[in-house]
């Protein structure tokens, strides 16, 4: 199904957009639904753009949850009275949602960060409808834009996100929205809430030394190294959203994460290391397959320590342009996801840049603020 595109100002009323909203089943199927709504098969263009719109709103406000602009994001009471609205359930989980990123909000302004504005586009990828059922796939593009808190920070940080929406027909023939997950593997879009679980796990092979996430008082400036850190960054920053049609995608085998951060160190100086490609002291990438260090998180750390391409540092504020960060989310002693540094502040705020999800200068501030229990590793390259 073609897609189609959403704009939304985060700015605007959100209640009026949320509370517009009327998503009827198909004209041809309407009065029968009516009478069995599990009998619904299809759906009409106007319905389809109607999913769009509230998945707009919903994840519209949720940005707007992180705005420093003194205004609250608030669903309008009435839409729970509306022939067409949330569930009672998903309207709960909104509101919990929202009191989490406001919480992150104020983390963020404890670290120094804040937004003034953003933008959400939203485009429907594909709907399937099966006995009263909708499952809507979604792709979500937003943009923020940083507020100038110390005057250094970069304009905008922007992701790609992904979404699963699930909507079921009531008995009068409308539709509910029941559920909201994203697809997407990876640290969390700014605006998506939740956490990660927590586990147990330990490796026996090499270690790396977890960095201390607190700001420090002395930023640590990165020395000249043997490799190209510009053309690192450079790599990473055309490919965050457009990717490389050279390497192939990971996305569906576990995520790309660490397939993007090796094509971009690759970019700056990195050479091939030959041999089995189950082995962690080998590093490459060919036109049939590749090393296991070169997609995996953990065989890459374990590589990069074994081959000392880099070190680990102390701290992630310590990580200068071209350094890699990587997340243990729920702390079981295996990491979980790569990213790599492509710009720092003049005040030493590292912003990271990587896939899954497709993010563009994302400050390392506003990754702990969202994940202040994960594991944090820093690698100096």
């Amino acid at each position: 199904m073609k897609s189609t595109t959403f704009r939304s100002a985060v700015g605007a009323v959100l209640t009026a957009a949320l509370s517009a909203v009327v998503l009827p089943v198909s004209a041809a199927s309407a009065a029968e639904n009516a009478e069995n709504p599990a009998a619904a098969t299809t759906v009409d263009a106007t319905t389809a753009r109607s999913f769009g719109r509230l998945a707009d709103a919903v994840l519209t406000q949720r940005t707007a949850a992180l705005l420093d602009d003194g205004r609250s994001a608030r669903r309008a009471a009435p839409l729970a009275e509306k022939d067409v609205r949330l569930s009672a359930g998903q309207t709960r989980t909104e509101e919990t949602a929202l009191s989490s990123l406001r919480a992150r909000k104020a983390r963020l302004a404890a670290l120094g960060e804040a937004y003034t504005s953003a933008d959400t586009r939203v485009a429907v990828d594909r709907i399937r409808v099966a006995a009263g059922h909708a499952t809507v796939q979604a792709t979500e593009t937003t943009t923020l834009t940083y507020k100038k808190v110390r005057g250094d920070e970069p304009p905008t940080t922007g992701f790609q996100a992904h979404h699963r929406l699930s909507f079921a027909a009531t008995a009068d023939g409308k539709w509910q929205l029941t559920g909201l997950t994203s697809t997407d593997d990876g640290p969390l879009a700014v605006n998506e809430p939740g956490t990660a679980p927590v586990a147990a796990r330990t490796t026996d092979l090499p270690e790396a030394t977890r960095a201390a996430i607190s700001v420090p008082s002395r930023p640590q400036t990165k020395p000249a190294g043997s490799y190209d850190y510009a053309a690192m960054a450079s790599y990473a920053e055309k490919y965050w959203q457009n990717y490389n049609p050279a390497y192939r995608k990971f996305n569906d085998a576990g995520g790309d994460c660490t397939n993007f951060v090796s094509q971009a160190l690759k970019a700056g100086g990195w050479a091939h290391s030959s041999g089995d490609y189950d082995d962690y002291r080998s590093w490459w990438y060919d036109t049939s397959y590749q090393s296991a260090s070169w997609v995996g998180a953990n065989e890459w750390s374990w590589f990069t320590l074994d081959a000392k391409r880099a070190t680990n540092l102390a701290n992630v504020y310590y990580m200068g342009v071209g350094d890699v960060m990587q997340m243990d989310f729920d702390k079981d002693g295996s990491k979980d996801h790569t990213m790599i540094v492509t710009y720092r502040s003049a005040s030493g705020v590292p912003y990271l840049t990587y896939h899954s999800v497709n993010t563009y200068r994302k400050s390392v501030a506003s990754i702990i603020a969202s994940y202040p229990n994960s594991a944090y590793y820093a690698y100096r390259t």
